[in-house]
């Protein structure tokens, strides 16, 4: 019998046949002679992910070709497939491979997105007659391998995933290309200039960002005023408050006053003091997100990044399958992380006290493993100079993460303080540090701020009840703050949370068995299309929606783009696919109803935005243009730099919007169009690595950008 085995990429076929014996290369494939295994000939190929693709509008219509509103809605009777021009060649050793093989076994990558990968080339190669076997694994060391080679699934059973993946696929295109087409040609007729992408997820994303940079935006700061005290007793003295915050000064003296008290020295009582022995167990282990949000607040590392850099780990078989949402592992891999304990604490250079050898739930549990478990360590420990410094960083985080299952409690003692000021209640809570535990595997790590260390070791004196004490009472005045702006590690959290956005509990709880919108593999490339299509920009780690994001998110404003209600709602219905419970037919006629819907409203909603379009012409617009702007060439923000209007009749002129390691702001590109100096700006960097403070200034004759000294 001839069997061939289809992995997803070239790299993942090479760690494939490492686990075999006997194997010769050849153009394309492999070829496999091992009895252990196989009996017959084996070939071992792959793709190059998606060989197979979507077709793109023209190819079936000509009048697809050209944007234009008429011909919205762009359904297809039947979606179509090709092999991009430059896999053809791989594809085509692929398919002939599949032709002459008797048996398929289907080793892409073990999630929704890898059978979809397959099974569309499978469909394409025209073998979707074969019988099929299914390798699941979730390592790629060799043993691994080796066993789930020997422990083949049955093909079928994973072909309602392929469906589940490839519904998604098809409705993200029916999507994409309607929707993103509908609101640039609208956008447009009102004055905005490119295109505008609009998505499924990016589209309802994009909108969080920006009710949340709303909020911001319209936050009023508001006074509030509170009761302090520093409460002296026979062995020391400490700060307490009362709980209520007031809305002016005089609410606050009205307390006092009901209660016969003034600011300045009073007399209280120590009326209770409650002392409680505390305990923090070890945080769950790592799945995508967790590791992607830590990694941002330690290092600033963003999301993308993070994948990248686990997936490298991955195929180097030192991390366990990355693109996971699960927390959890089963007693099989608790085993091995058991047995190589005094391995893995060589690596991190730490010693642990194993305080918990045996499993628990909180961590070990089969019934909570589906696809696949947590991000842990494998049984293969590298040197550290064979890593990246950013490899480094995330394998000891995965490593302390896992370690920490292993050691004690962080214990602390709590004390809670009440004092009494005739019926006015002053409190205080203490926090005393007794044991760090698993926390010590941590100690280095920058998120442990000095304000958090602080609170770590807040040591109150000792106090007995009925104890007198004078207690010097102030009125403090404070202001509220607005939200901050989410970091890229916080946005990860945001979509993942969404249903927090939602008021309807069954679809709160839908996205809550969904993990919110995206997927764990697909959040962090949802951020990147972001930026990619400047809707957003990252700046100190911080996101915000850029104008150009503005306008489209008021443009799909009260639609069922701008809201995670979409993405609850179609998951519900795809997962119910994948359990094969649901029809991709009946969901595909439900996404183009909402559609038609889309299509039909929009013109409308645009007549409401033309203050905001005008407003959004302004913002874009910087100033006249230094070459051509006698022909009305007017400088705008491109985005990533400055550029001319009338860059289509040939003006070439721009500005950077960063030169030499700082970004120039859009006031002083203003200055520099108006044939001014900058402001002083400090910090550029020489090709040298000099650091260096100047003006800038624009020549007209050399044209181009030059620095102007501080005299003296």
């Amino acid at each position: 019998m001839t069997v061939t085995v289809l992995a997803e990429k070239p790299s993942q076929a090479k760690d494939y046949a490492e686990a075999f014996q006997y194997v010769s290369k050849k153009d394309g494939y492999m070829e496999v002679n091992d009895n252990r295994f196989f009996q017959g000939k084996t070939y071992i190929t792959w793709g190059f992910g998606h060989l197979v693709e979507l077709v793109s509008p023209e190819s079936y219509s000509d009048s697809w070709k050209q944007w234009n509103l008429e011909s919205l809605p762009i359904f297809p009777e039947t979606f179509q497939f090709q092999v991009s021009k430059d896999k053809q060649k791989q594809f085509n050793v692929v398919k002939q491979l599949l032709k002459e093989t008797d048996e398929i076994i289907v080793a892409t990558d073990s999630d929704r997105e890898g059978e979809n990968i397959a099974r569309s080339i499978i469909k394409m190669a025209g073998a979707v007659n074969k019988p099929t076997k299914r390798l699941w694994i979730n390592s790629l060391e060799v043993d691994e391998i080796q066993n789930g080679f020997k422990q083949l699934k049955d093909g079928n059973n994973y072909i309602s995933l392929y469906k589940e993946a490839q519904t998604r696929q098809l409705s993200d295109w029916l999507v994409g290309m309607n929707a993103s087409r509908l609101y640039t040609l609208l956008l447009q007729q009102n004055g905005m200039k490119g295109a505008f992408s609009v998505g499924r997820v990016q589209t309802a994303t994009l909108y969080l960002l920006y009710k949340r940079q709303r909020e911001i935006e319209n936050f009023v700061s508001k006074p509030f005023f509170e009761l302090i005290s520093n409460v002296c007793v026979k062995n020391g003295s400490f700060d307490a408050k009362v709980k209520t915050r007031y809305q002016t000064k005089d609410d606050a003296i009205n307390i006092l006053d009901s209660h016969s008290l003034s600011s300045g020295e009073n007399q209280g009582t120590i009326q209770q003091v409650t002392k409680e022995q505390k305990k923090t167990k070890a945080p769950r282990l790592h799945s995508l997100s967790t590791l992607q949000a830590t990694a941002n607040k330690n290092w600033k590392y963003s999301p993308s990044d993070v994948l990248k850099i686990a997936q490298s780990l991955y195929e180097k078989k030192l991390l366990s399958y990355p693109r996971t949402d699960s927390h959890y592992i089963t007693d099989s891999e608790f085993g091995y992380l058991k047995s190589h304990l005094s391995n893995y604490q060589s690596c991190l250079n730490v010693t642990v006290d194993i305080v918990y050898p045996e499993a628990r739930k909180s961590y070990v549990d089969g019934t909570k493993v589906q696809e696949h478990y947590a991000i842990i360590p494998t049984k293969q420990v590298p040197n550290k100079q064979d890593l990246t410094d950013k490899e480094w960083d995330i394998y000891q985080e995965v490593v302390a993460r896992t370690l920490a299952m292993f050691a004690g409690d962080y214990e602390y003692e709590e004390t809670k303080v009440e004092v009494d000021v005739k019926g006015l209640c002053f409190e205080r809570t203490g926090k005393v540090k007794q044991a760090k535990g698993w926390k010590a595997l941590f100690a280095e790590k920058a998120s442990d701020t000095k304000n958090e260390a602080e609170q770590d070791n807040t040591i109150l004196p000792s106090m007995k009840e009925g104890e007198s004490c004078n207690v010097d009472i102030d009125i403090s005045e404070g202001k509220t703050k607005p939200s901050r702006a989410y970091t890229q590690g916080q946005l990860i959290n945001v979509m993942k949370h969404a249903g927090k956005e939602i008021n309807d509990e069954a679809l709160q709880q839908t996205l809550k068995q969904n993990e919110g919108i995206g997927t764990e593999a697909t959040r962090a490339s949802i951020i990147d299309t972001l930026k990619k299509q400047q809707y957003i920009e990252i700046r100190k780690n911080k996101v915000s929606v850029t104008k150009k994001g503005e306008i489209l998110c008021q443009a799909v404003e009260g639609t069922i783009l701008a809201s995670p209600e979409m993405t609850a709602k179609w998951e519900t219905y795809l997962h119910k696919i994948g359990q094969q419970k649901g029809s991709q037919e009946q969901f595909i006629v439900k996404i183009k109803e909402m559609l038609e819907s889309l299509i039909d409203r929009a013109p409308e909603k645009m007549k409401t935005l033309e203050p905001q379009f005008q407003e959004a012409k302004e913002a874009i617009e910087i100033g006249k243009c230094l070459v051509c702007g006698e022909k009305g060439g007017r400088i705008e923000d491109k985005g990533k730099f400055y550029g001319c209007t009338r860059y289509k009749d040939g003006c070439t002129f721009t500005l950077p919007k960063n030169f030499l390691g700082k970004t120039i702001s859009k006031s002083n590109t203003q200055k520099l169009l108006q044939g001014d100096k900058t402001n002083l700006i400090k910090g550029f960097k020489s090709k040298k690595g000099n650091i260096f403070d100047a003006y800038l200034r624009y020549d007209d004759t050399e044209q181009k950008l030059i620095f102007q000294f501080q005299k003296g």
